[in-house]
């Protein structure tokens, strides 16, 4: 049954509605995708917080007008999917990456992050990055560490002092003034 032009119109308001909140997307293809791996797919892609669809490239380029992953979306050919999300773009790089490893019939087309298309290779390369919140983990123990370093000095400083003169009154080091 063909698709009604209010009903298209409808589907292209939906998806660009979708598409207005999203930084980051991963455009891919797939063939004899089975309904259970479908599923999984859509699974991991939620887990990552994204969102998942598969398009038709005509109705994909007109919802994806005046959206910062617009670039990605025209001329596209074939059988497409998108993955995308306004979170963390490695997140769901990570997510999408290890789930193509088990998984041949998808294979990665393109990407998107902040506007800046990217290819297959670089799609790769940001599922290999450390996520935001392994980034923020890494620059708060290196902003933590010095002032712990510091503090350490400080008290080993009173600490060395008391060792010592605890160590001199056990040996009588130190004699009543009489």
């Amino acid at each position: 049954m063909a698709i009604t032009k209010a009903k298209k119109h409808e589907k292209v308001a939906q998806l660009a509605q979708e598409l207005q909140g999203s930084t980051s997307a991963i455009v891919g293809t797939f063939a004899k995708l089975t309904v259970a791996q479908d599923f999984e797919l859509r699974k991991t892609v939620r887990a990552a917080g994204g969102r998942y669809r598969v398009l038709k490239n005509k109705l994909a380029a007109r919802a994806s007008q005046g959206t910062r992953i617009e670039s990605a979306l025209q001329g596209l050919k074939g059988v497409s999917s998108v993955a995308y999300t306004s979170g963390d773009p490695v997140a769901l790089a990570k997510a999408l990456s290890t789930w193509v490893e088990d998984n041949s019939q998808f294979t990665f087309k393109l990407g998107i992050v902040d506007g800046k298309v990217i290819n297959v290779e670089e799609v790769k390369a940001l599922a290999t990055m450390p996520g935001k919140e392994e980034i923020f983990a890494k620059l708060l123990f290196l902003i933590n560490s010095p002032a712990q370093r510091l503090a350490s000095v400080i008290n080993a400083t009173g600490r060395d002092l008391a060792v010592v003169l605890g160590q001199g009154v056990e040996k009588e080091k130190f004699v009543a003034a009489s």
